[in-house]
Parts: C-alpha cells; sequence; structure tokens
C-alpha cells in the first residue's frame, strides 16, 4: 500500500486557512490578494535596493541591464 506523502503546512498557510475559512465577499477576497502581492513586491523591491546599494550599482548600469541582450552569437 502506497502511503501518502504528509507535509505539514507552513505558518503562512496555516494563517491563510484560517483566514479563508471566513466567507467574504469577492471584493474583500480581491483586496487581500491585493495586499499580500504588495506585501511580497515590497519585500522582493527591498531587497534589490539592499544589493544595488551594496554593489555601488548606478543608473547606467541599469540602463545597460534593461536594454542590453545577454546573448551570446553562436557560430551557426
Amino acid at each position: 500500500m502506497r502511503k501518502a506523502l504528509q507535509q505539514p503546512f507552513t505558518n503562512l498557510q496555516l494563517e491563510l486557512l484560517k483566514l479563508y475559512a471566513q466567507n467574504i465577499s469577492e471584493q474583500q477576497l480581491y483586496d487581500i490578494k491585493l495586499l499580500i502581492g504588495n506585501y511580497f513586491a515590497q519585500q522582493a523591491t527591498q531587497v534589490m535596493d539592499d544589493f544595488w546599494e551594496q554593489n555601488g550599482l548606478t543608473e547606467r548600469d541599469m540602463d545597460i541591464w534593461a536594454n542590453g541582450h545577454d546573448r551570446t552569437k553562436s557560430g551557426t
């Protein structure tokens, strides 16, 4: 007999399960999803800002990254 894999929920998953056990409107659900998305976007921005500062990057570096192509030409 195959054993089902059991993985415990993370603390975030448990909190979200508690929240989603409530009957809320579609607008409230949308608002909560937006809040969560904005939270993680803010965290990612902070990590990038820290990386930027630690490496002494400039606006020119960002322009190069945004407009450059990282591909190398092949002989084919």
